[in-house]
């Protein structure tokens, strides 16, 4: 026969079961939500007056290779410079980098990242690669926008849509 302590010890520990599976799934609502809180972040700068001039200026640009680049648009040796065809290189290239290091620590998720940002990683890079490619090699930084390179090869395995 089962007496009253029994049952009452069986009641406290499927309480308890209960609150952590529930915590638990609190918890992961609350990373998933802060992932996409992120991720919608990111996209407003994407979406940014600012940004968006950089990208339309980058993607406008014309040059046939990293020599062809740096002949018309870059005063200096290196790469580096002022003028705003240098400046939105940079000002691209960084912000996809960052996406790149937040999905490869998974702090953001492939799916909306890929809904939201595909596109603008795939044409951006392939723009941009032989840039990359060129000062890779000049400044003897093999890792130079490897996050971005990184996001665009995750971006590649995802079909567009």
């Amino acid at each position: 026969m089962v007496d009253i302590q029994t049952v009452s010890i069986v009641i406290a520990s499927a309480t308890v079961v209960a609150g952590v599976v529930y915590y638990a799934l609190q918890l992961r609502q609350q990373i998933k939500q802060r992932q996409t809180d992120l991720v919608i972040r990111l996209y407003s700068t994407l979406g940014s007056k600012e940004f968006y001039e950089a990208l339309t200026k980058f993607m406008t640009m014309d040059f046939k290779d990293y020599n062809d680049y740096m002949k018309k648009y870059t005063p200096s040796p290196v790469g580096f410079s002022e003028k705003p065809e240098v400046m939105v290189i940079w000002q691209v290239g960084i912000f996809f980098d960052e996406i790149g290091v937040l999905l490869y620590m998974k702090l953001i998720g492939i799916t909306l990242t890929a809904r939201l940002f595909r596109n603008a990683v795939v044409f951006a890079w392939e723009k941009m690669k032989p840039i990359i490619e060129g000062l890779r090699k000049q400044l003897n930084e093999p890792r130079l926008y490897g996050w971005f390179e990184y996001l665009y090869n995750e971006m590649k395995k995802i079909p567009a849509t």
